[in-house]
């Protein structure tokens, strides 16, 4: 809920599970995903995974992926829980499928959030993401579900 009230103030929406697959295609820094155990919703582990990554990274620059598993629009979004999809490893195959178990104050060091303006650039002309995904053909671009909600 809180990634999403961020989204709309600025003008951005969550990534589907189809425009994670498609970010982690195009990324430039594909970074293999390190699983913690203790304490998930703890500052020291989310501290600890940020340093993990960034010593992965080693400041490289880019487009990067495969570090955490991404909150998403979903049809499974019921305004009770987040459906979270990715961590993809680095033969590509994500460890977690999309999966809308947990409350919607759910919070653990592997969630990242992507923020995605808006305002897209579909065939030459600017859309509003809602409008893409309204259209019959342009919304395949975006989504591998029939729908999609947001939080």
């Amino acid at each position: 809920m809180t990634a999403q009230a961020i989204a709309d103030s600025l003008h951005c929406f969550l990534p589907t599970r189809k425009m994670v697959n498609d970010i982690y295609t195009q990324a430039a820094v594909m970074l293999e995903p390190v699983p913690l155990y203790a304490y998930r919703d703890s500052a020291i582990t989310f501290w600890h995974h940020h340093l993990i990554i960034e010593g992965q990274r080693k400041g490289k620059k880019g487009l990067i992926a495969g570090i955490k598993k991404d909150v998403v629009s979903s049809s499974k979004i019921t305004g009770k829980n987040v459906v979270i999809y990715g961590w993809h490893q680095l033969n590509g195959k994500p460890i977690q499928p999309l999966y809308g178990g947990h409350v919607n104050w759910y919070v653990d060091y592997s969630h990242g959030i992507r923020l995605v303006s808006r305002n897209l650039k579909i065939a030459g002309r600017r859309m509003d993401y809602m409008d893409v995904l309204s259209h019959p053909i342009y919304k395949k671009l975006l989504i591998d579900e029939d729908s999609v909600r947001s939080y």
